[in-house]
């Protein structure tokens, strides 16, 4: 099996989290055979290159960020410049997003179904995770404990070549969140959490309080 894998996020590779979960994705991915050639479309120059792999492979994956519920633009304008295909082409979502609940990227899952079937491609279902927002601020051990899961679900979709199986429909974690422990969540992230934010915006050189509203 060969896969064209489509990164959807705006931001550049350096920098996109999403990029860190397909690179342990890939890994798992590849393990049995299958292969795979990855495009960004934060890079605009690429988009010609792109369009021509994605008329010459039958099998795709759109990986993408929410930001909140909404469907980066820059992806949505290159998915404008495809046309429609006929060819028995089946595509696959991989939805990630800072927030922890599964609900919250369930807007954007529903879009995605309809995208593929806009596409003229057999919609095999979307892989659904959120708590990846810090991803990019850190590196090791730490980067590692949030996306190494991400090799195991690269085995599961070369061994069925969709997102349906249950372990991946497990994968996403929590649906919602029991209110005992988003009283618990909202108290760390008023305190310990957002000492670390305000080490991050600094680390950014951001100088504003982060309750700052100039508007």
């Amino acid at each position: 099996m060969h896969v064209l894998i489509i990164n959807g996020s705006p931001r550049v590779k350096k920098y996109s989290n999403t990029n860190a979960i397909l690179e342990k994705f890939t890994e798992g991915l590849c393990e049995n055979g299958t292969t795979f050639e990855q495009y960004e479309i934060s890079d605009k120059n690429s988009w010609d290159q792109i369009r021509q792999s994605y008329d010459r492979n039958t099998i795709i994956l759109v990986a993408l960020p929410l930001y909140v519920e909404s469907i980066p633009g820059l992806l949505i304008e290159f998915l404008e410049t495809l046309t429609p295909k006929s060819d028995g082409s089946k595509m696959v979502f991989l939805l990630q997003g800072g927030f922890m609940e599964g609900v919250q990227l369930r807007c954007g899952e529903a879009c995605l179904k309809i995208i593929a079937d806009k596409l003229g491609c057999e919609y095999m279902g979307t892989l659904v995770k959120g708590d990846n927002f810090c991803i990019r601020f850190f590196e090791g051990e730490w980067r590692e404990n949030i996306t190494g899961a991400y090799a195991d679900m690269g085995r599961e979709f070369a061994a069925h070549g969709n997102f349906n199986s249950k372990a991946c429909k497990k994968f996403t974690g929590p649906e919602t969140i029991p209110f005992f422990v988003r009283i618990h969540v909202g108290h760390i992230l008023n305190t310990q959490a957002k000492t670390g934010f305000e080490q991050m915006a600094a680390v950014l050189d951001c100088n504003k309080p982060l309750d700052y509203k100039p508007y």
